[in-house]
């Protein structure tokens, strides 16, 4: 299978599931994947973003080589919202190296903090970051000021993110 090509279909309702499954545990058909989505063009991008969540919620090791790149595409300002959405969903899963982990949590706190960024992307955020925060008194307590500050002009599924770190729930 080519993935770019079916990247490209006209999708279906279980348009995901026919690239995750070719790809499977495959770690040169991730990376396959890996390289359509670093390289492509704006909707392949986006494209290939979603079923590289679902792989990494499903085979965290198959991610964890790209991880920098994964972060980098935050940054981006080529990149569709969704891409940063499932990059940052994708980070739900995986564990983050130590030379990540300081980078990832400061851009969560401006994504979550930011609220002409979509729900969705603030919601993975307050994930992730809270994953990194976790143990740490010190960057939980950033988040959870930051997130407070949030609740008051939030989306319902950004207020429940927010008050289960705050309830530890």
């Amino acid at each position: 299978m080519d993935i770019e090509v079916e990247l490209h279909r006209p999708r279906s309702s279980g348009w995901p599931q026919t690239i995750v499954d070719h790809i499977g545990n495959d770690p040169e058909r991730f990376a396959s994947l890996m390289l359509v989505l670093e390289r492509g063009d704006f909707v392949t991008k986006q494209r290939a973003a979603w079923p590289m969540s679902i792989i990494a919620e499903r085979n965290p090791g198959l991610a964890e080589p790209y991880l920098s790149k994964l972060v980098d595409l935050l940054w981006r300002n080529d990149v569709h919202d969704a891409v940063k959405r499932s990059v940052l969903r994708s980070l739900q899963f995986v564990e983050l190296p130590t030379r990540l982990k300081g980078k990832v949590f400061s851009h969560c706190i401006d994504l979550i903090a930011d609220p002409r960024e979509p729900i969705a992307v603030r919601c993975f955020a307050v994930t992730a970051a809270s994953r990194i925060a976790s143990g740490r008194k010190e960057l939980m307590r950033e988040l959870k000021l930051v997130s407070e500050m949030q609740l008051e002009h939030s989306s319902a599924g950004l207020k429940v993110r927010i008050r289960r770190l705050l309830t530890g729930k």
